[in-house]
């Protein structure tokens, strides 16, 4: 009954926000005489405030149409490689006519990066994507809202989301020729498990593995997030906070954990600062500090932009990661995509490197979560694991912005690139076409 409560209220405010936006342009328009009225401009800013706290926030889009390599502009056109019904496996093909470039490209590590699921869409790690094409060609996992998908696509669960990861591995590989997979938050456990269950069957590995700010062992540092779901029950949990979709939505009838509860727990962890955040934003408006609002209506179209996760998913990952560790204790059991109970073993990890990335600062996976993965896989080689910890970062400073472009990013490349040597000795040289994936 929640949801569809929510979505009245929804479409009750609609109304509301469209006749603030054409309030606060009236009023701001530049040509109008009274534009220059302080009382004028509090009331532009104000609907304009008022706008952006009922608008219905979208899917963003990723939005990097080109990208600089080595000094040459290369064009950026994104394509769906693998449909699934819960998610998409995104490339963002680079094109260019420069011989020397595309020799570039070609030569360029293959990266498969696994977003989270976990209430915001892909698109949170754009900076992290433009930022990779830079030296790297660049495919992500573009998870789908669950409330679009109809109820004859089947249940979404923790198993699923391995398989996935899985068989994107191998479209990688066969397609290249190697792999190696970068996961930002929570997909570093589901991440690890599908590496572990393929090091098991003895398959083609990725050639190296970088797992950032995700809970691996979240008995260690818990935070609030953490604690949240270990100290509520896995009923409380079912009973709280699932709902099913209303009837206007592709998905009708399907169980979800709806992304504006997430939302609403996303903006409780930090009330203060979203307040003084909006409040900035309205005196930016005033002062007609428009690049300032500008990157505060960035940072919020993103934010407020949020998906529902299928129920089944959702549950299972508060037991497996957060209430059970499954992972740590070597309990957690895997059904594949052929049927079979497979046990998740990181020890058999052994042909794969391992960077481990945490930011000091970091209060959604807690100091010590990620580097977990460094010691479950035992396997690898000392000389192939490796930690780095991210001075003066909070969770999403290790993926986005002037500290992950600065500091982190430069340690990845070094990383993936110093695991991808032997693997671009081994394959022969070839002439590419105007189109270098």
């Amino acid at each position: 009954m929640l949801y569809q409560l929510y979505e009245a209220q929804r479409s009750l405010m609609e109304p509301f926000a469209d006749f603030a936006l054409v309030s606060s342009k009236m009023l701001g328009n530049p040509v109008s005489p009274l534009a220059q009225n302080p009382l004028v401009q509090r009331l532009s800013a104000s609907y304009d405030l008022m706008y952006r706290l009922g608008k219905d926030y979208v899917k963003p889009e990723f939005g990097i149409p080109s990208v600089n390599i080595q000094g040459s502009e290369v064009a950026v056109r994104e394509v769906i490689e693998v449909n699934k019904p819960f998610c998409d496996l995104l490339h963002f093909k680079t094109f260019c006519d420069n011989a020397a470039t595309l020799d570039n490209l070609a030569s360029l590590p293959a990266v498969l990066i696994v977003a989270p699921l976990s209430g915001h869409y892909a698109t949170l790690l754009r900076d992290t994507v433009k930022t990779m094409l830079q030296g790297h060609k660049v495919y992500i996992t573009d998870w789908k809202n669950a409330r679009l998908v109809p109820l004859t696509e089947g249940e979404f669960h923790l198993d699923d989301y391995v398989n996935y990861i899985q068989e994107f591995i191998r479209h990688v590989q066969a397609t290249h020729g190697h792999c190696h997979v970068m996961s930002v938050c929570q997909p570093t456990v589901p991440v690890l498990a599908a590496v572990s269950l393929m090091a098991s069957r003895g398959e083609h590995l990725p050639l190296s593995m970088t797992m950032m700010g995700g809970p691996i062992d979240a008995t260690k540092s818990p935070t609030a997030v953490n604690n949240l779901a270990m100290n509520k029950s896995f009923s409380w949990f079912e009973n709280n906070v699932i709902y099913r979709v209303p009837t206007n939505f592709p998905g009708a009838g399907r169980r979800v954990y709806p992304g504006f509860l997430q939302h609403t727990g996303f903006v409780a962890m930090n009330p203060d600062r979203h307040l003084k955040s909006h409040y900035d934003y309205f005196k930016d408006l005033i002062k007609g500090d428009n690049s300032s609002a500008d990157s505060h209506r960035q940072f919020y179209d993103e934010y407020n932009a949020v998906l529902d996760m299928d129920a089944d998913y959702y549950l299972e990952t508060i037991a497996t990661v957060f209430q059970d560790f499954k992972l740590v204790r070597g309990t957690w059991d895997v059904i594949s995509e052929t049927g079979d109970v497979e046990r998740v073993r990181p020890q058999d990890i052994s042909n794969c490197a391992l960077l481990t990335v945490e930011g000091e600062l970091d209060d959604i996976s807690g100091s010590g979560q990620t580097k977990a993965a460094l010691k479950l896989c035992s396997g690898i080689s000392t000389s192939n694991k490796s930690h780095y910890e991210v001075k003066g970062a909070g969770h999403y400073g290790i993926f986005s912005g002037r500290r992950w472009r600065d500091m982190v990013y430069p340690q990845v490349q070094a990383f993936i690139l110093a695991h991808h040597t032997s693997a671009k000795a081994s394959k022969p040289k070839r002439r590419v076409s105007a189109s270098a994936r």
